[in-house]
């Protein structure tokens, strides 16, 4: 869910064509529950294999991220790790939505009410068989990942800091409350959408947000950023009642500390230096290798055909775009530590 601070940030939109080369750190948990929530049936329910299995975060992981190997981006996936205690809330109230959104779409679908798919989306769940598959699927495409000793967008943000990516690719806008200087949003969804519950089409671009030059203009400091996002609310703490972004920019740089702010409305937030200086500093994975392969063609066919039903005929063909996107690329001879 992350930060709702994105409409304090100017989002230049990319044409995928100035992108390619370009190396991106997506947040692995981040497009994957992008996909288990729009890759599903009319009724809203998954795509699923033969013995009830969830397989839509394959497909998408299959068929988009084909797509944007073509369009020549360099992908690296990292995957969470282990969330600081003081997220324990959060999860367990993303657990409750998820329970009432399914009770939701079972009444939706009974009734035949058209919010049904709406319902469905908000159901998505992902379990450690589904990691493990999505990290075996990527690997045999040939593709780097990296295992966060934390949050993935904490570890994307530092690899983007360290110069080994030039993006921290989410949907999100923590990646820059982790000081990511170039943060991408909407690779997983570009491309012509239909707005939800409307017949009306759209053309959905990558956007880039610039972390420095957002915060030059708004004349604050990424610590104040921090506490602008956690005034509004964030995975960690749930905020002050009635404060959006642009009040609490208003209130930061009145006051400039969120300890004054809140001695100011005499309000409190648990975990408030803990919650600080993860942001500032998270935990992160420091050592690791960012190696491209050329694709798999039998673990891929092993994993997606075999394991999971996926079209014979339909994989090959993803086999080989993404068999010439890499070649054309051309293979990393550098291994890259951070």
């Amino acid at each position: 869910m992350g930060s709702d601070i994105g409409e304090l940030f100017e989002r230049r939109e990319a044409e995928f064509t100035h992108l390619r080369g370009q190396t991106v750190a997506i947040d692995a948990y981040n497009t994957i529950y992008q996909f288990l929530s729009s890759i599903r049936q009319r009724d809203g329910t998954p795509l699923k294999d033969s013995h009830g299995r969830v397989t839509s975060h394959l497909s998408g992981l299959l068929y988009r991220t084909t797509n944007l190997i073509e369009a020549g981006l360099k992908l690296v996936f990292v995957f969470d790790g282990v969330p600081p205690d003081f997220k324990a809330e959060t999860i367990a109230k993303r657990r409750e939505v998820r329970r009432t959104a399914e009770r939701d779409w079972k009444e939706a679908l009974a009734t035949g009410s058209e919010d049904a798919f709406k319902y469905a989306q908000a159901t998505s769940r992902l379990d450690s068989e589904m990691v493990a598959d999505a990290k075996l699927l990527l690997e045999s495409m040939g593709l780097p990942i990296v295992q966060a000793a934390s949050e993935g967008e904490a570890q994307a943000a530092y690899m983007a800091r360290n110069g080994d990516v030039a993006f921290a690719g989410s949907q999100d806008y923590d990646s820059l409350l982790f000081g990511a200087p170039l943060v991408i949003r909407n690779l997983a969804i570009s491309g012509r959408r239909k707005l939800p519950r409307k017949n009306i089409y759209v053309e959905v671009k990558p956007e880039i947000i610039e972390l420095q030059t957002g915060l030059d203009s708004l004349g604050i400091t990424r610590e104040q950023l921090i506490d602008i996002a956690i005034l509004t609310g964030t995975d960690y703490d749930s905020g002050i009642y009635g404060i959006g972004a642009k009040k609490a920019l208003q209130l930061v740089r009145k006051h400039e500390t969120i300890e004054t702010i809140l001695a100011e409305l005499g309000e409190s937030i648990a975990y408030l230096p803990e919650i600080k200086e993860f942001f500032m500093s998270p935990d992160v994975t420091p050592n690791y290798a960012l190696k491209w392969k050329k694709p798999d063609e039998s673990k891929m066919s092993a994993l997606l055909c075999a394991e999971h039903d996926f079209s014979e005929a339909r994989v090959a063909k993803a086999i080989e775009r993404l068999s010439s996107a890499s070649s054309s690329i051309g293979q990393s001879t550098l291994d890259m530590w951070g």
